[in-house]
């Protein structure tokens, strides 16, 4: 199962951590791990390669885990897209896990 735990401090999504496999099919043949890995990866680039703001990125093969974390103080309007960004990922994996919920669960802690 693939479990996604969104960080949240009030109101401000301040990151995420998408771990394990979902286990809907074989390795490499799994559409609903491809759909959550692609799905973080966009949000990573979004925030990293095109808003160049340097979030805390951590990739564990160990545990099959990515976790991203927002600087702790962002000015607008970086602030708001990173949390119409973050909120837009969330809707979507909350989709997913009630298509499959077998698969994936979404968490806000």
């Amino acid at each position: 199962m693939t479990t996604v735990s969104f960080f949240t401090e009030g109101d401000r999504i301040t990151g995420f951590r998408a771990q394990g496999h979902s286990g809907s099919a074989p390795a490499g043949e799994d559409l609903v791990c491809a759909a959550v890995t692609s799905a973080v990866r966009l949000a990573e680039c979004a925030v990293n390669d095109v808003l160049c703001l340097e979030a805390s990125v951590k990739v564990s093969e160990r545990d099959a885990s990515v976790t991203l974390k927002l600087p702790s103080r962002l000015e607008d309007p970086a602030e708001e897209t990173c949390q119409t960004l973050l909120a837009a990922l969330m809707v979507h994996l909350v989709n997913l896990a009630e298509e499959y919920p077998e698969n994936i669960t979404v968490l806000e802690v």
